[in-house]
């Protein structure tokens, strides 16, 4: 997919923590596009040939690896940055993975599993999970954020009030993103890129795949949000929509045990309805369901429901 670029910022001008000290890899104005070029939240570890035993092997402080930082002149404490992303040029390889420890359900999935996928670079066709699941893409920006005015190095892990690991699936092509800028330059890292993910990104990955990304940065003066929002530009499932969903629910006081207990009855409702080993069933749900706070008022118990799409199946 050609970009048209004023700059490109390539995959190995980057970094691993947050820290405003960190020299920018390139200067831009505001109104200008650039060509963002990231890794995969692996960082590389995982390639066609590999299997789970190299999950166990991955480093942890090497993973959601940065691309920039970009300095955009004229930005200031206070002001807002501008983001809005055009387009994306996608690898076609990305994975997922349950990882040990990690995830929603880390205490009910132990074992490692890694999916591989192969996909169109166009994204015309879903990418196959398995011969009963393909999953409709979206590409997407998991990681985007501006450095915080504090010193000092921060993980890239949380998502922070400056931006940074949200992992938004509507962070997409179209998207225009408004980011509060607290130093000189706001400096500017893209990373973790992701071809499809679920609301909730439950099992603690989605498709993670490398690929480039145009943005266009614009400096609105004064005009600095409390916290990251953004607008799209129409439906934003219209991918998932056809089929219908099946949802589970989680009721009770607390909403992280209710979404836990959406999720559960989910994947027990994808292995008995559709023969699916549990694992499966879960980094199904990883990257194509959705978590909901469906009702909050309620006192004392709260709803939480799970949309799987059924186009998956079809």
């Amino acid at each position: 997919m050609p970009m048209k670029c004023a700059h490109t910022i390539h995959d190995h001008q980057g970094h691993l923590g947050w820290d405003r000290s960190i020299e920018p890899v390139l200067v831009a104005r505001s109104g200008e596009t650039i060509a963002f070029s990231c890794r995969d939240a692996g960082n590389g570890h995982y390639g066609p040939q590999s299997t789970a035993s190299d999950i166990l092997t991955a480093e942890p402080g090497k993973a959601n690896p940065l691309t920039g930082p970009l300095y955009i002149e004229g930005a200031k404490p206070g002001d807002a940055l501008r983001v809005t992303i055009n387009e994306f040029a996608p690898s076609g390889f990305g994975w997922t993975a349950i990882i040990p420890g990690f995830g929603l359900l880390a205490d009910q999935f132990a074992e490692p599993r890694l999916k591989l996928w192969d996909y169109e670079t166009d994204i015309s066709k879903p990418g196959v999970f398995s011969p009963l699941a393909r999953i409709p893409l979206r590409p997407f920006i998991g990681t985007i954020g501006v450095a915080m005015a504090e010193p000092g190095t921060h993980s890239v892990i949380p998502p922070r009030r400056v931006g940074g690991n949200m992992d938004i699936r509507d962070i997409a092509a179209g998207t225009t993103l408004y980011l509060p800028v607290e130093v000189e330059g706001a400096l500017l890292s893209i990373g973790d890129t992701h071809a499809a993910q679920g609301d909730g990104e439950v099992c603690g990955t989605a498709i993670e795949s490398a690929m480039d990304v145009s943005v266009t940065v614009e400096v609105v003066k004064g005009a600095a949000p409390k916290t990251p929002h953004f607008s799209t530009p129409g439906p934003i499932a219209r991918h998932l929509d056809a089929a219908g969903y099946e949802v589970t629910t989680g009721i009770g006081p607390d909403l992280m045990e209710a979404a836990r207990a959406a999720v559960s009855n989910m994947i027990e409702r994808l292995t008995k309805t559709r023969n699916l080993d549990p694992a499966d069933a879960y980094m199904l749900c990883s990257v194509a369901g959705d978590l909901k706070i469906s009702e909050i008022v309620d006192a004392p118990n709260w709803v939480v429901s799970f949309y799987f799409p059924q186009i998956v199946f079809e």
